[in-house]
């Protein structure tokens, strides 16, 4: 994948992970020669710069006439690593959503690090690099132009993250649906498996009435796409009260999507109002549902 060089940013604040990237460089304690590689970004040095795999290769005009090659790494995470964090991101909706949608998730370190991985170097030391002029010290300035250069493509594209860890932004998206398209598929086929049992049961009791029904702590975890919601609770023939118990969930809606993508504070304002909200309506629910 080729990237052109991005436009100067305009003044405003960076994102999360930008900024993480910038305050990476700046604990470098050798910030000369960082500085003299920012210069170089600025001029207009970096000739190109290309993503291969998880590797970046760039070339960089420096004092000599011809210019030089370079490559930049970060360990790639594991296939076993990478279907852990894919696991983890899956379990939560609003993850995925905002994953699907292009945007970078706000808290997405933490899903790395329950998996005891870290999506950001912990150190420059940590970023493996190589090129090809004669200055024996690492980074030299070419890297180091390099290195600023990285900061503006991950403003414009967070998944060069990703990628530098071995999972390009398609393949993460794509293994984000197939994960969806099968959780659908087994509510499915469990929804198949109980109206077959239903079937089952009703054929062997002819005396099988909706009055001998004991519907007992029934917890309905997930429905299936094809059922029409309109009518879910509707059953025409009368059921007798005492047979029937009706409990809440174990686990509510607002716990399945987890924190909200907004400021700390503002965040526990809207979920605050939002408990009391829910709790208000799951009580008016019951009370009509016994009534």
């Amino acid at each position: 994948m080729t990237y052109s060089t991005p436009q100067p940013p305009a003044a405003q604040e960076d994102a999360w992970w930008v900024q993480q990237w910038v305050d990476l460089l700046n604990s470098y304690r050798f910030k000369k020669r960082l500085e003299r590689g920012r210069n170089y970004a600025r001029q207009g040095n970096i000739l190109g710069l290309e993503f291969k795999d998880s590797k970046v290769y760039a070339t960089v005009q420096g004092t000599a006439s011809e210019p030089y090659q370079l490559s930049i790494w970060i360990e790639r995470f594991t296939d076993e690593d990478w279907g852990f964090v894919i696991n983890t991101l899956g379990e939560k909706a609003l993850y995925s959503a905002q994953l699907l949608a292009g945007v970078m998730p706000d808290s997405i370190e933490a899903v790395f690090t329950s998996n005891g991985l870290s999506l950001f170097p912990f150190t420059l030391a940590d970023v493996n690099s190589k090129c090809s002029c004669p200055d024996p010290k690492n980074p030299c300035k070419h890297i180091a132009a390099v290195y600023y250069q990285l900061g503006d493509f991950f403003r414009e594209d967070p998944f060069v993250l990703f990628q530098l860890r071995g999972r390009t932004k398609e393949q993460i998206l794509e293994a984000l649906r197939q994960q969806r398209q099968q959780a659908i598929g087994e509510i499915v086929e469990g929804s198949n498996k109980t109206e077959e049992k239903v079937s089952s049961a009703a054929a062997k009791e002819d005396n099988l009435t909706p009055e001998n029904v004991a519907v007992k702590n029934v917890a309905v975890e997930k429905i299936p796409a094809s059922v029409a919601i309109e009518s879910f609770w509707q059953y025409d023939d009368p059921i007798d009260p005492s047979l029937v118990v009706i409990t809440p969930a174990e686990q509510t809606v607002l716990e399945v999507i987890g924190d909200m993508p907004l400021a700390a504070t503002e965040a526990q304002v809207v979920m605050e109002h939002f408990k009391t909200l829910y709790q208000t309506v799951a009580q008016q629910a019951m009370i009509t549902a016994l009534s």
